[in-house]
């Protein structure tokens, strides 16, 4: 589907250490899939917008790890202990380890002395816990410089963000959520102020929206099915709202949020009319809703979010 005005879319580790252990990470990575109910309410009490409430646990591969070969199910469960932090967490113990990726305590254990000595946790030997290491910031670093789109919007994005006296971030697809890779806002006395690498749900936020209505079909498909798989409920309820979005982004240019997600904010998102290094980037507008109603907000945010998009887009030469 494409905006109006925009060309038509032409995009149709670690190794176990015995085999006994293999087995175990494996059954535990299944274990971990199918318990996905049980991490997401241990966590239920994050903050509103961290990452645990912005988005539901995510399965690490498109298939079963039983079915998949090549899946190295102990990388995973390393990996999936560094994504237990959440944005309120300094420390966690193995115990916080246990209980938020379903793995076992013999197996976290290993994992963490592990992640400890090649420096992505720092181990507090006091309070026997566990710190994210500067190892888990150098890795992330090379990706966001090598975004140079990001240089070239942040000015265009501070600008709006300025004018609307709101917040303009930049975002991209991780699995089944959105994360921002660049944001700019007018204050920080903003109530919502969103930093980069934030998570935020796809179905009831104006960027995942822009997202799923935009996207190339067999990418859509196959991120709508891990939604479905995650909560039947949820994905069932955001159908309308889906349908609503893919309307809007065809007729006006950009999906809008009456504060359904952040009942303080309105949300409106533009995405680019191609990928950029295969990503396909989204632009997102938050506004405080108490500055006006609903109408009002929309007749000034969305069209100057488009207006923006189009003059990044044609910066980069694509239009």
């Amino acid at each position: 589907m494409t905006r109006p005005g925009s060309r038509s879319d032409s995009r149709p580790g670690l190794r176990s250490g015995s085999r006994s252990e293999s087995r175990q990470d494996s059954r535990s990575h299944s274990r971990t899939d199918a318990r996905s109910g049980k991490r997401s309410d241990v966590r239920a009490g994050s903050r509103p917008g961290s990452r645990a409430s912005a988005a539901q646990p995510l399965p690490r591969s498109n298939e079963p790890a039983d079915k998949d070969r090549q899946f190295a199910a102990t990388l995973a469960n390393g990996i999936d202990i560094l994504l237990a932090f959440d944005s309120g967490d300094a420390m966690l113990g193995n115990r916080d380890f246990a209980e938020r990726t379903g793995l076992s305590k013999t197996t976290v254990a290993r994992l963490t002395h592990t992640l400890t000595a090649l420096g992505y946790l720092r181990h507090d030997t006091v309070l026997r816990k566990y710190r994210l290491g500067a190892a888990v910031l150098s890795m992330g670093y090379p990706l966001l410089a090598s975004m140079h789109l990001r240089q070239l919007a942040r000015p265009l994005m501070k600008a709006l963000a300025d004018r609307l006296c709101g917040a303009v971030s930049l975002g991209i697809r991780d699995r089944t959520q959105m994360i921002y890779v660049e944001t700019a806002r007018s204050t920080d006395s903003l109530i919502v102020t969103p930093e980069i690498g934030a998570a935020l749900p796809m179905l009831s936020t104006a960027i995942g929206r822009a997202w799923l209505s935009h996207a190339p079909a067999h990418e859509r498909e196959a991120v709508l099915n891990q939604l479905r798989l995650q909560d039947p409920d949820a994905f069932a309820r955001a159908q309308p709202r889906l349908a609503d979005a893919r309307r809007d982004l065809e007729r006006q240019g950009y999906c809008a949020n009456r504060a359904e997600w952040r009942p303080e904010v309105y949300g409106f998102a533009v995405p680019m009319c191609q990928p950029v290094g295969s990503q396909l980037f989204v632009l997102n507008c938050g506004v405080p809703a108490a500055q006006g109603s609903f109408a009002a907000i929309e007749k000034q945010a969305g069209p100057q979010l488009r207006a923006l998009m189009l003059d990044i887009e044609r910066m980069l030469g694509l239009r």
